[in-house]
C-alpha cells in the first residue's frame, strides 16, 4: 500500500471490473485468439493505447448526468479540460 487509502472503500471488484473491460475491449487478452503480441514492447504498447483512450477519449456514462456532457476520467479528475480525440494522441505520441 501506498498513501493513506480508506480501507472502507478497498474492493477487488474495481480491479476486476478493469480486467473485464481490458479483455472485452482488447482482442489480444482473450482466450484461443490470434491477436497477440509476439513481443512484449508491443503489448505495452497496445495496453498504454487502450489507457489512453479509454481514460482521456471515451465518456463515460456513469460520470455523465447528462448524455450530451461527455465527461472522460481524465477530465473528471481535473487531468484535462477537454475531451480527447484519437488524433490527439496520434500528435502526443509523434510529437516524442
Amino acid at each position: 500500500m501506498q498513501g493513506n487509502p480508506d480501507i472502507t472503500k478497498i474492493s477487488t471488484s474495481y480491479v476486476e471490473r478493469q480486467n473485464l473491460t481490458m479483455r472485452m475491449n482488447m482482442r489480444r487478452f482473450t482466450r484461443l485468439t490470434n491477436a497477440f503480441s509476439k513481443k512484449i514492447q508491443n503489448l505495452e504498447h497496445a495496453v498504454a493505447l487502450h489507457f489512453m483512450y479509454y481514460n482521456f477519449c471515451r465518456p463515460h456514462k456513469t460520470l455523465n448526468l447528462k448524455k450530451s456532457l461527455g465527461i472522460t476520467p481524465a477530465m473528471a479528475s481535473g487531468v484535462t479540460k477537454k475531451r480527447w480525440t484519437i488524433g490527439d494522441i496520434i500528435y502526443l505520441i509523434n510529437s516524442n
